[in-house]
């Protein structure tokens, strides 16, 4: 049956490298006092001392934006609990920030909360799409993220043809030419190609596993693995979106 494949979910989660720069979040790697957020035409700094110099600022008085900053560094720090109700607060005076409603739903989703997290993903999708089909680099970016992580969320609630819908949306974009934006397309691929193989659809997961290999070789392993017939490959998509922080 051939060894575990390392489930590909675990590629679209916080600890992604080009998710967490496209979501404004820090490097891993990066030494801690340097962190800030990139928003778009709005390059702020943000302190990551959450302890002294946040208590002193009421959270009422803080823009969304900036709610927004605060949350995902105590998210780099695996502070979900704390993050939350920062991401609400948020919401709460900007309903239809996208940006927002993206990292709330991945947040709920790493929090075990895939029925949640699939509202506020759901609401980012709609939103991108209130004005016709998304056509900037951040908008197809972000569409791309919450269509994969909202396929995923409904998969995790046992909703197989929900989830495949949201990544077929992924399928039928065309491939972006940003870089990051088209490393996340071809994620989305194989995402969906592990569910339809979960599903017994082999020859329509072969199909987009190939064109996965022809932009990065690396996805070989999961190509020979579904030609193989292995029915581990893609693990177990409803548990292995836990503890990915």
């Amino acid at each position: 049956m051939g060894a575990k494949l390392p489930p590909p979910v675990k590629q679209l989660t916080l600890q992604h490298p080009a998710v967490r720069s496209k979501l404004g979040l820090p490097s891993r790697d990066a030494p801690v006092g340097t962190t800030t957020l990139r928003e778009t035409n709005n390059p702020g700094k943000i302190p990551l001392e959450t302890t002294t110099k946040w208590k002193k600022i009421s959270v009422e008085k803080l823009s969304p934006k900036e709610l927004l900053a605060l949350s995902v560094q105590l998210l780099s720090k695996g502070q979900k609990e704390k993050a939350i109700p920062l991401l609400r607060q948020a919401l709460n005076k900007e309903p239809e920030y996208v940006r927002a409603l993206v990292v709330m739903g991945q947040t709920l989703l790493q929090n075990a909360q895939p029925a949640e997290a699939t509202v506020y993903l759901e609401r980012a999708i709609s939103k991108l799409f209130l004005s016709g089909h998304p056509t900037e680099v951040e908008g197809v970016d972000l569409l791309i993220l919450a269509s994969q992580w909202a396929g995923v969320a409904f998969i995790r609630q046992g909703k197989m043809v929900e989830g495949i819908a949201h990544l077929e949306r992924v399928a039928n974009l065309k491939e972006p030419e940003e870089p990051k934006s088209k490393a996340h397309y071809y994620d989305g691929l194989v995402l969906l190609a592990s569910a339809l193989y979960n599903e017994g659809r082999k020859a329509e997961a072969t199909k987009y596993l190939k064109s996965a290999v022809a932009y990065n070789p690396a996805y070989k392993e999961y190509l020979d693995q579904c030609e193989d017939d292995n029915d581990k490959l893609v693990g177990d998509l409803v548990s292995s979106r836990r503890g990915d922080y």
